[in-house]
């Protein structure tokens, strides 16, 4: 069957495409440079009338690291609007016009429960969003549930922080993975963070879009947390890569809190409802991501 990535040039696009790809399925990647606009409701409209796909992944979003520049607001708000909520309306809307029958799923964020949030979240937890990137993804998930009110396969995963060795330098665990690598070669001695006591619920991106997969082999659409559980500070993950290169991490790490250009209160994800639809589990822990990372990067890591 034919399946659309969108963002498929970015670290979930990727590892989702090879997943279906090595499953057998025809995958038509959609990046930013095209084969087309997903931001035009026309040019959408032809590819669900054209390829007719079976299922379709709203991966694509203006994304930002807590070190990023976020630039002129007015602009960003622009962008992320037109990158991280109208697809799922263009999307939807060609599926129900073509009768195509076509599953779409959308990629939500654990931002959407805001820095003021539970500490616990879970598909009934109230969405607080307090960044431009929040409230797309909100008003993203709310689309979802608008279209599947009208009887279209519209679900959605309300993902919180994945990674691999295909993150950007920018976010926070590889630019630690990677500084563990230099510190090893001898490239450099030190390696500066925001905050030791920032961090996050995060799992391993591999398993995430295994569980889109999963969501959308379900009999009926709906909602889902893809979390760990688990929260871990930047001290905990850099005393555990630094120690798998044989490092002591407090000989090397600096905190430079004005690096950050925003902070946000740690979330963590009950993915107990996935767990129970679909069986999903993470195949690797806290440690085995992390070295994962590390394994990517080259360093050569000292026995256990």
């Amino acid at each position: 069957m034919t399946v659309v990535v969108t963002g498929a040039a970015g670290q979930d696009g990727t590892l989702l495409s090879h997943l279906l790809a090595t499953r057998g399925e025809q995958v038509l990647r959609i990046g930013s440079d095209g084969p087309i606009d997903i931001t035009d409701a026309v040019a959408v409209d032809q590819l669900i009338a054209t390829e007719r796909p079976a299922q379709v992944y709203l991966l694509a979003a203006v994304q930002h690291s807590a070190q990023d520049d976020h630039g002129e607001a007015h602009k960003l708000a622009r962008a992320s609007h037109r990158v991280n909520t109208m697809p799922v309306q263009h999307f939807a809307e060609a599926v129900e016009r073509h009768h195509t029958g076509t599953r779409l799923f959308y990629a939500a964020s654990s931002h959407i429960f805001g820095a003021d949030g539970a500490g616990v979240c879970d598909e009934n937890s109230g969405l607080r969003p307090d960044s431009i990137y929040a409230l797309t993804k909100a008003a993203g998930l709310l689309a979802c549930r608008t279209y599947r009110a009208r009887g279209l396969f519209t679900a959605t995963g309300i993902l919180f922080n994945h990674e691999s060795p295909l993150r950007e330098e920018k976010f926070v665990t590889r630019k630690i993975a990677h500084g563990v690598a230099r510190i090893q070669r001898g490239e450099t001695d030190t390696l500066q963070v925001g905050k030791l006591d920032a961090g996050a619920d995060w799992g391993y991106a591999p398993d995430y879009v295994e569980a889109m997969t999963r969501i959308l082999a379900l009999g009926e659409p709906d909602d889902f947390v893809v979390a760990t559980g688990e929260h871990h500070t930047v001290e905990q993950f850099c005393a555990t890569a630094f120690s798998m290169a044989g490092l002591d991490w407090r000989n090397h790490v600096r905190e430079c809190p004005s690096m950050l250009t925003r902070s946000r209160q740690p979330l963590v994800g009950d993915a107990t409802k996935l767990r129970r639809r679909t069986g999903w589990r993470p195949s690797v822990d806290f440690r085995g991501m992390v070295r994962a990372m590390l394994v990517a990067e080259n360093v050569r890591l000292v026995p256990a």
